[in-house]
């Protein structure tokens, strides 16, 4: 297997270079069965999301051949300029692919690492490759392999186990407080991007309804009905606020909004039920003294950013462990390639070293004519052993190549003996 992956992503190439390249779902299997007929490709599969778009093939001819190749699919299927494209590509080959694509899998390569969704990504390009007869044999050995790795990095580590983003640590913090978020109504105060997809986040996992107020009632109006919610006059907000469980306040007030006489009166309305209050603005909305009431949660934009800080850290740390998961399962797989590359070069050296014997016994038979059965029969058995002796040391040589993972003496040896790959069972 010739493997060559070239993309780009959101460490070597801006969002107008990525946003150019990005192929919609709807798209995926054209050009998936595109790439597959592209000179060159065997199989293939493209992986295309926010952050990256890679072509992963099997491919075969030369290996200086491929790069251009691969090349000239993104110039000819995108129609833009090589100097557009070429500063931003990376290139990986054999292992460096394989490893590659176990980290990508496993959220290591991602912009956060650890988020779950680029590998339900990348089952979603492998099930659409698959669909279009991209994936074949080939590819789908490494595929298979590739999501195991990523199980395994999921169930051996915690990388994925803390929040890193505001919106998150918010939703994080929101569900230790209440428990379950299921039903909680969520009051957006001002409609900052960031408040709104902490409400986003919150809606997704469970809240049930969001109210919105804001100076300018017309933005409060259209935020709302982003959310099929309740917009909230300014001046009601006092009286309204207490119907809320968790309050997201994000205005460019120069004084608090909310001080702890707010607090006390929500409290009284509320029944002393717990209120959660999510400041992301800056000057402060909410007074730090409201923290001081019992039943009344206070989170500044400072506290989540450290939330979020720490818990990148323990990410970083698990983040490691799973590097390690990687290495090993990297070497386990090409192990495992080698392994199979030697059986069909021993198979095929053999293959050949009978069909050699064979010809040459052909060759002979009307001199050996004269021969008894049982003559004919030492002859032939004669020659195999000859055979099977002369075969010996190279056949040695290829078993310990593989196990050693020595893909250089591997292919040494099949040049050597004139055994080409295609030529190999199983190929």
């Amino acid at each position: 297997m010739k493997l060559v992956l070239l993309g780009i992503n959101h460490k070597t190439a801006p969002v107008e270079v990525r946003e150019r390249l990005a192929i919609p779902a709807s798209r995926l299997a054209d050009a998936t069965r595109t790439l597959l007929h592209h000179p060159g490709v065997r199989e293939g599969m493209i992986l295309s999301t926010c952050n990256r778009v890679e072509l992963l093939t099997s491919q075969d001819g030369g290996d200086e051949s491929q790069p251009a190749n691969l090349l000239a699919f993104l110039h000819q299927y995108f129609a833009l300029p090589p100097a557009t494209v070429e500063p931003h590509l990376y290139e990986y080959r054999e292992r460096e692919a394989v490893r590659h694509l176990f980290r990508v899998a496993s959220s290591l390569d991602s912009m956060v690492v650890g988020e779950p969704q680029i590998l339900g990504q990348v089952k979603s390009a492998y099930t659409v490759a698959r669909e279009v007869g991209a994936v074949q044999t080939e590819l789908e050995g490494l595929l298979q392999r590739t999501f195991a790795v990523a199980k395994k990095v999921r169930h051996e580590t915690q990388i994925g186990a803390s929040s890193v983003s505001i919106a998150s640590v918010a939703v994080e913090l929101a569900r230790k407080i209440f428990g379950s978020l299921d039903g909680k109504t969520v009051l957006l105060v001002g409609a900052g991007k960031m408040s709104e997809l902490a409400a986003r986040h919150l809606m997704e996992q469970g809240a049930a309804a969001v109210m919105v107020a804001n100076r300018t009632h017309e933005r409060a109006v259209h935020l709302a009905a982003q959310f099929a919610g309740t917009p909230v006059p300014f001046d009601q907000l006092y009286a309204q606020a207490a119907a809320a469980d968790i309050v997201i306040t994000s205005t460019g007030s120069s004084e608090p909004i909310f001080r702890r006489e707010h607090g006390r009166q929500f409290l009284q309305a509320r029944k002393n039920r717990p209120m959660f209050f999510i400041d992301i603005a800056v000057p402060r909305d909410v007074d730090p003294e409201m923290n001081r009431l019992e039943g009344i949660f206070v989170y500044d934009i400072d506290d989540l950013q450290s939330v979020a800080a720490s818990n990148m850290a323990e990410r970083s740390r698990e983040a490691q462990a799973a590097e390690k998961i990687v290495s090993r399962e990297v070497d386990r797989f090409q192990q495992r390639q080698q392994s199979l590359d030697a059986v069909g070069t021993v198979v095929a050296l053999q293959n050949s070293a009978e069909e050699m014997r064979a010809a040459e016994m052909l060759r002979i038979r009307s001199r050996l004519a004269g021969l008894t059965d049982e003559q004919a029969a030492a002859v032939d058995a004669l020659t195999r052993g000859l055979m099977k002796k002369f075969l010996h040391a190279p056949l040695s040589a290829v078993k310990q190549a593989a196990q050693e993972g020595d893909a250089e003496t591997l292919e040494a040896l099949r040049r050597s003996f004139r055994i080409d790959k295609d030529q190999e069972p199983g190929e």
